[in-house]
């Protein structure tokens, strides 16, 4: 009875181990690049006391329930630490939050550029309130996923950037209480799920005419400095709001009610405007006078078509007989014989000719550098080894400024964790990619 007992004991220990200690058992860790990422923003926002549990070293921010992060598994799917009153920036390690679907870091005091690496998979993004600047980063056209996005009062200026054409699901848009200034970018026409867009209190200008094809329920544009007219297709937005700008009077006007009939058709056949029958030929079945001055054009025109064939027809017998004639002249030429006029001719052709090649030799490259010219010996004799010289040339600061206009977005061609790349064309036609390295970035990863 005693063994069956304790038999009985440790059943009951085994199961209770099994029911309490699985949690425990199948926890999991969380996954070391958002770890990276989290710690490097911890870091960045100087905020230590209102991020709770949070750590700039180690920690497991899934299995410790760090301030404001969920989780799935080992991944990190949301970061919410928004109204906080966070300092600082936002850490140049985001683009590591692969799983992260929604970041929402609004009302708080975070300042400089965006970074220019953003969480690739985000469904959401809310940045607003806070004291951002620069511009509209380019990874922000690698977010296929988006759907919200809210930038508002900020302080981000320049243009907006032409970064919306892989968009398509992107509903809502905020970017009202800026500084952004040009065009409205062509790529806002891709965006074929926006019904929400607040753009006002900025320096836009243009027109409205790149987002007539959008399914907009509110649209407010109000204090720019947008003008011409306004597209009739907007009207039917529910809630337009476009105060505040120097547009002409309200909706476009609708095109004129009447529009001549295209060329070569009867006169006969047409309806002026306000009248209610269309014009009748003239009594006693004689032709009208609109009749005689579509006979008498017909007859300028034929005889017309007839004078150009002729003068065609001529055109090409003086080309025939002038042909024939080189023909006779040339045997004579290369015998020395050749008329008084033919050399006259000639050398008034070959003047010409000689310029032309003067104007080549001016074009033709400077000659190549030496080339450095080694002598080798070996078992088989000597070999020869050529090497061209290495040589590097470098640039000023002022003539990359020139070149990519003082870094202008407009010559974005790629960005990396260390800054972005720029188009720049030289004036002797070379084109050359510059990399600008962002100094904040290069002082977190500690000069490497």
């Amino acid at each position: 009875m005693a063994l069956k007992h304790f038999e009985l004991l440790l059943f009951v220990f085994v199961v209770k181990v099994l029911i309490f200690g699985f949690p425990v058992l199948v926890h999991c860790t969380t996954d070391a690049n958002d770890v990276q990422a989290l710690q490097a923003m911890y870091t960045s926002l100087n905020s230590s006391s209102q991020l709770t549990n949070w750590k700039s070293n180690g920690g497991d921010p899934c299995g410790e329930s760090w301030k404001g992060i969920t989780c799935e598994g080992s991944a990190v799917v949301s970061v919410q630490i928004s109204g906080l009153g966070l300092d600082g920036t936002m850490g140049y390690m985001l683009s590591n939050l692969m799983s992260l679907r929604t970041l929402d870091l609004s009302d708080n005091n975070i300042h400089d550029p965006l970074p220019y690496q953003l969480p690739v998979n985000l469904t959401s993004l809310n940045l607003a309130k806070n004291n951002l600047s620069g511009n509209l980063p380019y990874s922000i056209s690698t977010m296929v996923s988006l759907s919200y996005l809210n930038l508002s009062r900020n302080s981000l200026s320049q243009s907006i950037g032409d970064v919306f054409h892989n968009l398509s699901l992107l509903s809502t848009m905020d970017i009202s209480f800026n500084n952004f200034t040009g065009d409205i970018p062509s790529s806002f026409s891709s965006l074929s799920n926006l019904s929400t867009l607040n753009v006002q209190n900025n320096q836009l200008t243009g027109s409205l005419d790149v987002l007539t094809s959008l399914p907009l329920t509110t649209l407010n544009v109000a204090n720019n400095n947008l003008s011409g007219w306004i597209p009739r297709e907007l009207s039917s937005v529910p809630n337009f709001i476009y105060n505040g700008n120097s547009f002409d009077n309200g909706p476009a006007p609708p095109p004129p009610p009447y529009t001549s009939p295209p060329p070569g058709k009867s006169h006969r056949n047409r309806t002026h405007p306000g009248s209610g029958a269309p014009s009748t030929p003239s009594s006693g079945g004689q032709p009208s006078e609109s009749d005689k001055g579509m006979s008498v054009g017909a007859i300028i025109g034929v005889a017309l078509g007839s004078v150009v064939l002729v003068l065609i027809a001529l055109l090409a017998l003086v080309f025939c007989i002038k042909k024939h004639r080189g023909k006779e002249i040339g045997p004579l030429a290369s015998r020395g014989s050749r008329p008084p006029n033919t050399y006259d001719i000639d050398a008034e052709m070959q003047e010409p000719r000689v310029k032309n090649m003067a104007a080549v030799t001016d074009l033709k490259p400077p000659p190549a550098e030496k080339l450095v010219v080694e002598r080798i010996l070996g078992n088989s004799g000597s070999i020869k080894r050529m090497k061209s010289p290495i040589t590097a040339t470098s640039y000023s600061v002022a003539s990359l400024q020139t070149v990519t206009s003082s870094f202008s977005q407009e010559f974005i061609i790629g960005e990396g964790s260390l800054g972005r790349v720029y188009r720049g064309e030289f004036p002797n036609g070379k084109i050359m990619a510059v990399k600008k390295i962002d100094n904040a970035a290069l002082s977190f990863t500690g000069g490497r």
